[in-house]
Order: structure tokens, then sequence, then C-alpha cells
């Protein structure tokens, strides 16, 4: 059982939960809790963590037969992300995607994100984007890192699903969109269309801005379409989250038939 905080394992764990730039160079990310283990992929996991008395019988089912380290609390909580740790944590291996992963099923689904910055709102498109079936995310290079805490957190498993690659042009991915037959759709204030006025029975990508600034112009012209979301009462825009779970859903209402 490992007891000291200034383990070289412990401080490795600590350093990929706090620093993008340490994710990146290992090519690992950490996960948390009871339903981040069950539902992580056998294959992609590096390293099992768990606390001295963890005793999740069915967590215990998928540990036997693995080799796993006990820490104690005080180790975990040095470990750990979180407020209340639930005892267990993994370090993965990152997955790899190319956009041709994205574009492999007919008609796909997709969302384009430009610069989305919170966590928490990339994470929720994530995994609004499963539950509505989409074929994976594209972001530009400034959209926070999906492998921050935060971000691994709010997708409750669907980082292990869903496709996303970052992207150093949007403007020379939407080509490469177009030529797949692909219609892209900017979320906008300026859209003439409301949003469950148009088809998305075949391939379609929406474009998401920033939460402060919305669209860069040069990023928003690159749609085919402009939509809008009604509003109602003084409200000007929806989280971007929000919106891009209205717009999902919509799509795959009308993907059912519906």
């Amino acid at each position: 059982m490992i007891t000291s905080a200034s383990n070289t394992r412990v401080k490795k764990v600590a350093a990929l939960n706090q620093k993008a730039k340490e994710r990146r160079q290992e090519g690992k990310y950490v996960v948390e809790g009871v339903k981040m283990f069950l539902e992580a992929p056998e294959e992609e996991i590096e390293e099992i963590y768990a606390v001295e008395g963890f005793q999740n019988a069915t967590c215990m089912e998928k540990l036997a037969g693995r080799p796993f380290e006990t820490v104690s609390e005080e180790v975990f909580r040095k470990m750990s992300d979180t407020a209340a740790p639930q005892g267990i944590l993994c370090v993965m291996r990152q997955k790899k995607y190319a956009l041709a992963d994205l574009l492999a099923a007919k008609n796909p689904l997709l969302m384009i994100l430009e610069d989305i910055q919170d966590p928490g709102n990339l994470g929720t498109i994530l995994r609004t984007g499963e539950g509505a079936g989409i074929g994976g995310v594209i972001m530009s290079r400034e959209t926070a890192d999906i492998y921050n805490p935060k971000t691994i957190r709010s997708t409750m498993g669907s980082i292990y699903r869903v496709p996303f690659v970052y992207v150093s042009s949007l403007e020379e991915t939407s080509v490469q969109l177009k030529a797949a037959g692909i219609r892209l759709f900017a979320a906008h204030l300026k859209g003439k269309s409301w949003y469950d006025g148009e088809d998305y029975r075949k391939g379609s990508a929406f474009l998401i801005g920033n939460e402060g600034n919305g669209l860069r112009e040069e990023t928003a012209a690159l749609a085919d379409t402009y939509i809008k979301i009604p509003m109602e009462g003084r409200v000007e825009s929806l989280n971007a989250a929000m919106a891009s779970g209205i717009l999902m859903y919509e799509a795959a209402r009308q993907r059912r038939g519906g």
C-alpha cells in the first residue's frame, strides 16, 4: 500500500489531473469514481488505484484478476480532483481519432465547436451528443482540453465512446466536410430560419461558438445556413451546451421520423 504523498506514482497522477501539458506529453488522463471505472474500456486502462478499505462489490468484480494499487486515504485525496472522492481512480490511455473516423457513418451528424472554454460545457456537449446519436465532435485548437478532469466528469462516460478531433483550421475542415456532402448550420443571432425549420436528415454539422463571443464572423461565414432558437423575454442567447442539446435533439427527432 502506498502511504506517502511524495511517492513518484502519486505525484504523476496528481500532475495528470492538474496539467494539460502533462496529459499531452504522456498521452494519458485520469478518470475517477465508480461509474467511470466500471465503464472504462479494459484495453485503455493503464493503472488503477483504490483507497484502503474500498469495498464496492461491482468494482471488486471488475478488479478481480487485475493488478491495482491500494493507497491510504490521505494519499488518495492528494491524487483525486474531486471534493468527495469515491475511492477509485484510473489512469487511462488517450484515444486518437482522425476526421475520417467521424465521417465513416452514412449521413453523419457532427458538432463543430469554436473556442468553447468551459470544461463543463464541453463535457455536457459530449454526453448530450451521445444521447442524441451524433457521430463526433470537431474542436478548434483553442477549445478547452477534453481530458480536463471537469470535462471528464461532465461526460459521465461518453468520453470513452464519442469520437472527437481538434483541428488547426475550421475553414479547411469545413471544405472537407462539404466535400463529404455535409451541410453546415451556424447557430447565429442573424439566422433567418428557426432551428426546427431546416432538414438535418442528411449529413449535417452544427457550428457552436465561444460562450462569451459566439462564432467569429469568418467562422460563421463557413455555414451554408444560419439558424436561430426562438427566445422569449429578454434572453438573447442560451448556454452553449444547452443550445447544442436543442439542435442535436431536433436532428435526432427528424432522423427518427418524428
